[in-house]
């Protein structure tokens, strides 16, 4: 029976975890060496099987990741078959190679899982990961690695000393992965688990090499156990297929990632401190990876307040500019004067409101997109017409708005040219669109201030309804007021000779 990827299902996973891992921990602690290398094959070839019905079954579509970790489960095996055994002395160095090998195919295909493939920011990413890498590389160096090579020569020491590096290369990786996750996909979580369990053997064996630790063979192998049974059970779950698949990283993980960080590097300051018995080799390589250390945390300041900044401007640009049209917003406009008083201050001020005609016609018959797309295209043609000092702006729906420091007779060459501008039809995803605008000005000579830009908005809507009503094109605020007067003028002498 498949378990299904719910929460009741993983729970019923992770306790199938569980209890698998506590059996083999129990088997080391009652068996025999003997036993102990029985039980590793048994596993291997279990795990080698389980890879083989989650691919037939769950046919994930990046296979190629899942084929390098069943190569590497026997190159592990061969290993540490040759190491229990006792045949490494006859087939040296066959089995370092065949670690090598093996942690070759593991961490090629911890790159092709771990890493996400669709993230914003994954620069960032690998450098937080790196950073948290060079801190585990010179504790590796401090702790494991100059040990090992001030306890031999030759070859042999040379290959037990880059165990270290390869697991910390590996630790960045999974250092990536825990950083970028974004879902609880079981099957990623048992990897990540894996992965820790080859780096706990890994952390094992580099300390045996050092003189520093003594551990019997069979505890030994007890985290490659641990980590082949989770590779195979990763790939029996059904979430095996979607696992090279990731989300965007929210942001709070970044802040994570910087306390990690933050304590890595407190501990890398205390390691010449706590290895005061080092060689001026050793506090060379340690000087070394501190300054890269620190390099890296320079760069990852430099990068996040770049990332800051060009976070609060885009920010003020959405809050000054209508997305749709890349024109500026109601908001924006009203504080034009305030913005501009300098450049305005002792000229004369035109408003003009511009309202397409006959655009609700065109977004109920052909929807809203098409509107959407005949507003961009008619805030386009308004930028374009009007000048480099004009503001001009979306004031909502279809109207817009020009607004600058300019005389009457200016105003009236500019509605000229904008009036101009669509007698072109819009040529749209739908068709040609044929379409008009009409315009009414506003014009002002005192000082403008907010309470004037709202006089002048009243009065070029004014006007602006007057020349559609009247199909006019243009029409001043001024020659609307003498058009009324002169309307109650010649009623009142018409009312007077009719009495």
């Amino acid at each position: 029976m498949i378990i299904r990827g719910t929460r009741h299902g993983s729970a019923r996973w992770w306790a199938l975890v569980g209890g698998a891992a506590g059996a083999v921990l129990v088997s080391a602690i009652l068996g025999a060496r003997t036993l102990s290398l029985l039980l590793f094959v048994v596993i291997v070839a279990g795990s080698l099987a389980m890879i083989g019905i989650g691919l037939r079954r769950h046919r994930p579509a990046h296979r190629l990741p899942w084929h390098l970790l069943a190569g590497s489960m026997p190159l592990f095996a061969v290993g540490a078959a040759l190491r229990e055994t006792g045949l490494h002395q006859s087939w040296h160095p066959v089995d370092e190679l065949s670690t090598l090998a093996a942690y070759l195919c593991l961490g090629s295909a911890a790159v092709s899982w771990l890493q996400p493939r669709r993230v914003v920011g994954a620069r960032d990413l690998w450098l937080d990961s790196t950073l948290i890498g060079l801190s585990a590389l010179l504790a590796s160096w401090t702790f494991l690695i100059s040990p090992i090579l001030r306890h031999g020569s030759g070859f042999d020491t040379v290959l037990a000393a880059s165990h270290p590096v390869i697991h910390a290369l590996l630790l960045t990786v999974l250092a990536h992965s825990l950083a970028t996750t974004a879902g609880s996909r079981t099957s990623l979580r048992l990897m990540q688990a894996a992965l820790i369990a080859v780096l706990l053997g890994g952390l094992l064996e580099s300390l045996t090499a050092a003189g520093t630790l003594v551990i019997g063979s069979e505890f030994a192998l007890v985290p490659h156990q641990w980590a082949y049974l989770l590779a195979g059970l990763a790939a029996l779950h059904p979430t095996m297929s979607t696992l090279p698949e990731t989300g965007d990283v929210h942001p709070h993980r970044s802040r994570r990632r910087a306390g990690v960080i933050a304590v890595a590097l407190v501990a890398a300051s205390l390691v010449s401190v706590v290895g005061a018995d080092l060689g001026s080799g050793d506090r060379v390589v340690i000087c070394l990876l501190l300054t890269l250390l620190l390099v890296g945390v320079l760069v990852r300041s430099e990068r996040a307040i770049a990332r800051s900044v060009r976070s609060e401007r885009r920010a003020q640009y959405q809050a000054d500019h209508d997305l749709l049209t890349g024109l500026l917003n109601r908001a924006a406009l009203l504080r034009a004067p305030h913005r501009y008083r300098g450049q305005w201050a002792g000229k004369p001020l035109c408003l003009l409101f511009i309202d397409l005609d006959g655009f609700k016609m065109v977004n109920d018959s052909y929807g809203h997109a098409v509107g959407d797309e005949l507003i961009a295209n008619a805030a386009a043609r308004i930028r374009r017409t009007t000048g480099d000092t004009d503001v001009t702006a979306r004031y909502g729906g279809d109207e817009f708005v020009v607004l600058g420091a300019r005389t009457r007779a200016e105003a009236a060459v500019l509605a000229q040219h904008l009036l101009g501008a669509f007698v072109r039809p819009f040529d749209l995803s739908c068709g040609e669109i044929p379409i008009t605008a009409s315009i009414g000005i506003a014009c002002v000579s005192s000082r403008p201030t907010e309470t004037t830009i709202y006089d002048l908005l009243r009065a070029a809507d004014a006007a602006m309804y007057h020349a559609k009503e009247y199909r006019l094109g243009l029409t001043f605020h001024d020659d609307l007021r003498k058009t009324r007067r002169h309307t109650i003028v010649h009623t009142t002498k018409h009312t007077s000779k009719a009495v």
